[in-house]
């Protein structure tokens, strides 16, 4: 039925195609075949808005992201770039590491210069924000004590989302605690879109 629906609403070539929770009722190898069809069309220079609760699925699916709290627009980008941080350095721990030695070493590594927060994201997994470059946090994380055995910046969408809604300093407000001028100049390209 929600494959069908998605057809109906491909039919015509529309420029612009707005799905609400599209891979809701799928299964994973629908929602694995849905993927390619919409980036597809996507590539076709027609504008496919994807409205969806599942960031996972969005991470996935979607070249660009705009992030809603309470009706204001509080961050949007590419999606690759969202991901992405410069300032953040993902630290993996092995399976066997103790919750001692982790909770020691996030102690020292806040205690570090340059290191803004560390959060514990799963029981092997460190996200700690710096000033400093990704080579100083690994350093100073061993030097901490923690047997790291892997790093990257790449962190998930669910992260990011949870991120700048914790940030938005009240209702309705972005990031900067000002209402987003972003919601407007989305909407407008939508309606050139439209336009065409």
């Amino acid at each position: 039925k929600q494959r069908l629906g998605i057809a109906q609403a491909m039919l015509g070539l529309p420029e612009l195609l707005i799905l609400d929770e599209p891979t809701n009722g799928l299964d994973p190898p629908q929602i694995a075949a849905m993927r390619p069809i919409l980036r597809r069309y996507a590539e076709t220079g027609r504008t496919v808005v994807v409205s969806s609760h599942l960031l996972a699925e969005v991470e996935m699916t979607c070249t660009h992201v705009v992030v809603m709290h309470a009706g204001r627009v509080v961050t949007q980008g590419p999606v690759a770039d969202l991901v992405d941080s410069d300032d953040t350095t993902i630290l993996d721990l092995p399976e066997h590491v103790g919750h001692d030695v982790v909770s020691a070493a996030v102690h020292a590594l806040e205690a570090s210069d340059g290191i803004i927060e560390v959060r514990v994201d799963t029981p092997t997994r460190l996200v700690v924000v710096a000033d400093r470059g990704r080579a100083e946090v690994v350093a100073a994380a061993v030097a901490a004590g923690l047997p790291v055995v892997g790093v990257s910046s790449r962190r998930h969408l669910e992260e990011v989302f949870l991120g700048v809604i914790s940030s938005a300093t009240g209702p309705g407000e972005g990031a900067t605690g000002e209402p987003g001028d972003e919601g407007a100049s989305l909407i407008e390209r939508l309606r050139q879109v439209r336009a065409r």
